[in-house]
């Protein structure tokens, strides 16, 4: 390509150019005139207009300006917020297209740091619903723009402090669109304020929806500042009154005084009915809080639990459970449950201390007594555990493990591990420590647990000493 080298360009500067592809996460390679750029919320074969906005070690980065053309793939977008808010980013492709362009950017970070052929790729695992599929949201109180009506939605893309009114939400329900409306609609004209982030003043912060997709029990938790003290009857009685497919079992009202602008708790109240939802999960019960971890698409969760017992297999060998199993970054013990069956002693560790509690009560549910939930560090639990364990599980948040706490992992030495993230890229750099204990990946698959974003989780098989032992048996 022709034109002026890349380390000419000056920040500000607008460009148009075709991107040429994707990487992982949400990354796109746009060819211009002048030279490739990188941009997030692109898709291949656009026609885009950029603007540079950094020039990181000669490499720039853009921010996209327009869409000027489709690809011949595109369709037209499945959701009236599709570009506006800042949720998805593939609403312009067919499903199996995203699944395919999804697939693609997985295997090529793992071949990265992977030699191609030398593991099972089993592709990418399809959500077996991708409208309406989310089980929680968290929705914001802002105005739609400065100084504009009071707005109850998601964040504009780009934007800190715009709020999108998302009432047609192409990833929530019905249920949840429902809800949303009534909420804004109720407190718009109030003369209550929303909370603002800088001066920290105003009352109204942050409305939690979380619905259980197999039992249909609905959660609602508006979330304050204690700068006033309204009579919320007349709040939890409309929404009691509105006509929904799932039914209301909890409305909370979570006061919450921190800087942050996360939804948490100094104080949570019960409006209606209790502090949680029950839903099911292959068989098994669980009950869900306002703060409980839970995979946000159930019926995706479902698919990506069955493939990691599928990675595992037999480990009742000869129909005898005595396998000791460590499921570490555990949250509320789905896998540590699933995996009981088949093992004598399943550890599941978890720093979220509500996690650990709410996985507790839901071994007690379902009849399980050989899981011991640990709530701290894995970093420091790992010491406090008696027994060593036969077979590990790990699920760590999307920044990967603590690098102190991967080396005491591996030290066990133990023959599998399965490795489960929610961003490739944090596996890609633990793998390499990973390997050099002796463990190669032998398998790995993705799953598309949030069909229209840019993420997918990703299972992978590790086998220690697999390429000496491949040659024994040879």
């Amino acid at each position: 390509m022709t034109g002026t080298p890349f380390f000419y360009m000056k920040k500000g500067q607008e460009l148009e150019g075709i991107v040429r592809e994707i990487n992982f996460p949400n990354k796109a390679v746009i060819d211009t005139e002048e030279g490739p750029v990188s941009a997030k919320n692109a898709l291949p074969g656009d026609k885009v207009k950029v603007r540079i906005s950094k020039l990181r070690k000669g490499k720039p980065e853009a921010n996209v300006l327009d869409v000027i053309e489709r690809s011949k793939e595109a369709i037209p977008a499945q959701c009236p917020h599709f570009n506006i808010c800042g949720g998805c980013v593939f609403l312009t492709r067919k499903y199996e297209d995203e699944l395919k362009l999804k697939e693609r950017m997985v295997k090529k970070l793992l071949d990265t740091v992977l030699e191609d052929g030398t593991y099972r790729w089993d592709g990418i695992k399809a959500s077996p619903v991708y409208e309406g599929y989310r089980n929680k949201m968290e929705f914001s109180f802002g105005d739609e723009y400065k100084d504009g009506p009071l707005s109850l939605g998601m964040h504009r893309r780009g934007s800190f402090y715009d709020v999108v009114l998302t009432d047609n939400c192409y990833i929530c329900d019905e249920d949840y669109r429902t809800i949303l409306k009534a909420v804004n609609d109720y407190w718009k004209d109030s003369g209550y304020k929303f909370h603002h982030k800088m001066m920290h003043t105003g009352y109204l912060r942050h409305l939690l929806v979380r619905k259980a997709a197999f039992t249909g029990e609905i959660m609602v938790a508006l979330v304050t500042s204690s700068e006033a003290e309204p009579d919320l009857k007349p709040f939890t009685d409309m929404l009691l009154n509105l006509s929904l497919k799932g039914k209301i079992v909890s409305i909370l009202h979570t006061v919450n005084d921190s800087l942050s602008d996360v939804v948490k708790s100094d104080r949570t109240d019960i409006l209606y009915g209790r502090d949680y939802i029950n839903e099911k999960l292959l068989g098994l019960d669980f009950k869900i809080s306002e703060f409980s971890f839970f995979q946000t698409n159930s019926k995706s969760a479902e698919v990506l639990y069955s493939t990691v017992r599928e990675f595992i297999g037999n480990l009742a060998e000869g129909g005898k459970p005595d396998k000791v199993v460590f499921d570490l970054y555990s949250g509320t013990g789905t896998i540590t449950q699933l995996l009981s069956p088949v093992a004598k002693k399943v550890y599941g560790v978890e720093i979220v201390e509500e996690a650990v509690e709410a996985a507790k009560d839901n071994a007690k549910l379902n009849g399980i007594d050989n899981c011991e939930f640990i709530a701290g560090d894995v970093l420091k639990v790992l010491d406090t555990i008696p027994e060593k364990p036969d077979f590990i599980v790990l699920d760590p948040p999307r920044d990967g493990i603590h690098p102190k706490a991967l080396p005491k992992i591996l030290d066990y030495g133990v023959d599998r591990i399965i490795y489960i993230s929610c961003k490739p890229t944090s596996f890609v750099r633990d793998l390499e420590v990973i390997r050099s204990y002796g463990y190669e990946v032998t398998r790995a698959v993705a799953v598309d647990q949030f069909p229209w974003t840019a993420n997918a989780e990703t299972v992978v098989l590790l086998s220690k000493n697999f390429r000496s032992r491949k040659n024994t048996c040879k």
